[in-house]
């Protein structure tokens, strides 16, 4: 393992570029600390101890939220902003051919994708310094929409560090500022066991049971993150002049869980929705209504899950474009062994699609109950390292890791990975 590091810095390419990525991230991570101006941080970090609504949002942003520092929405606008774009490639067909043009069709997409970063930007950071306004100093227009321009600027910067990091560093670059700001929290988790063992409230047993789940998660995640179904191709052989090419036998790789943590995002954003209200409206009936969904109750339990099944599938059938797979495999003269190309080809392949993303759908629900389950068992509960962040920490490991092996191989170094 520790041959296997040292190929890394033996390259001078690669060593360049990990150490321009924890350059990043050590900006990233000073940035957190530097708060808006005219904003009362200690009455906004009381709103951070009384729940899981914050608290979740302010994991994914790495402790700047409850700081209300300037990257305070982290990266959240871009995500949001290539999340609907993307769901637009489906009824605009400009996107879809923007899509398709390469590397000029690419840029207009970046840059379509900017122009709505700073725009849900603004929006979001308008409604953060409004429904936060107690806490400003000299609450007005002016401090709110100075407070407004800083936490967009700051998310515009983090989305030029995460392009930076992408262009001269290692991995994608937001997926990074994300897992930076996630692994972030780990020793704020460890102090709060650590405060419940002094306190008496858990044991060393209960620490121990924890520990094992955790690893146990992380060993199960990693492993359907990874899980594939091949779907064999048969590739006949054509004649050009007197040689013949072709008569191969290569396989499709179904991903099981195709969606990522998508479904997740979506349905949690849906569902903070009513409590986010009942936050800030001091209205008897709304606060009721909001207290059905709070964190943890059955009905946000039972609709959270089934929304999760839902936009697995749903985005699943946006992201695999089932038809134009078959289409590909018939116009390079390939087909599946047993079935004829064209029709039973895109029905055979959408069956199999729907089965393992019934498999991924019920994964992802799994996951993210997890960190209930965990608190339930162990009596340990506030640590939001669990679920989403473990599927998202996972996945930009692992991706990450596969594009340092492939560096290290060009340069015929033993690989990273065994």
């Amino acid at each position: 393992m520790f041959a296997a590091l040292a190929n890394i810095f033996r390259i001078t390419e690669l060593r360049q570029k990990v150490v321009f990525t924890l350059a990043m991230f050590i900006v990233f991570r000073a940035g957190t600390h530097i708060p808006v101006p005219g904003v009362n941080v200690a009455m906004i970090e009381q709103l951070f101890q009384s729940g899981n609504l914050f608290g979740l949002l302010d994991m994914f942003s790495g402790g700047a939220l409850s700081k209300f520092s300037i990257f305070a929405m982290s990266i959240t606008p871009y995500i949001n902003a290539s999340i609907i774009l993307q769901l637009l490639k489906v009824v605009v067909p400009t996107l879809e051919q923007w899509s398709k043009e390469g590397v000029e069709g690419q840029k207009k997409v970046t840059q379509l994708t900017r122009g709505g970063t700073v725009l849900l930007g603004f929006i979001q950071a308008l409604g953060m310094a409004y429904g936060l306004r107690s806490a400003i100093n000299n609450p007005g227009i002016m401090s709110i929409l100075l407070i407004a321009i800083s936490l967009t600027a700051g998310t515009v910067f983090l989305m030029w560090i995460g392009e930076q990091i992408t262009s001269k560093g290692i991995g994608n670059g937001i997926s990074l500022i994300i897992f930076a700001g996630i692994v972030s929290r780990l020793p704020d988790g460890m102090h709060v066991i650590f405060q419940y063992l002094q306190a008496g409230t858990v044991n060393i047993l209960n620490v121990i049971l924890f520990a094992v789940i955790a690893l146990a998660m992380i060993v199960f995640v990693v492993a359907i993150s990874q899980g594939i179904r091949k779907i064999p191709v048969q590739y006949a052989k054509r004649g050009v002049g007197r040689k013949m090419y072709g008569g191969h036998t290569s396989y499709i790789p179904l991903k099981v869980n195709q969606a990522g943590v998508i479904p997740i995002i979506f349905a949690s954003s849906v569902l903070m929705f009513p409590v986010t209200i009942g936050q800030f409206v001091d209205i008897p009936w709304v606060k009721t209504v909001a207290g059905w969904f709070a964190w943890g109750t059955p009905l946000q339990t039972t609709l959270y899950v089934l929304m999760i099944l839902f936009f697995t599938y749903f985005y699943t059938a946006v992201s695999v474009n089932i038809a134009e797979m078959s289409d590909n495999i018939k116009k390079y003269g390939g087909f599946i062994p047993g079935l004829r190309p064209g029709k039973p080809t895109t029905d055979y392949l959408d069956k199999i699609m729907s089965r393992i993303t019934l498999a991924g759908a019920i994964f992802l629900a799994l996951i993210a109950l997890m960190p209930n389950v965990v608190g339930w068992i162990t009596g340990i509960e506030g640590i939001y390292f669990g679920g989403t962040a473990l599927l998202i920490v996972v996945g930009v490991a692992l991706d990450t890791m596969k594009q340092v092996e492939s560096l290290v191989l060009m340069r015929h170094y033993q690989g990273f990975m065994k």
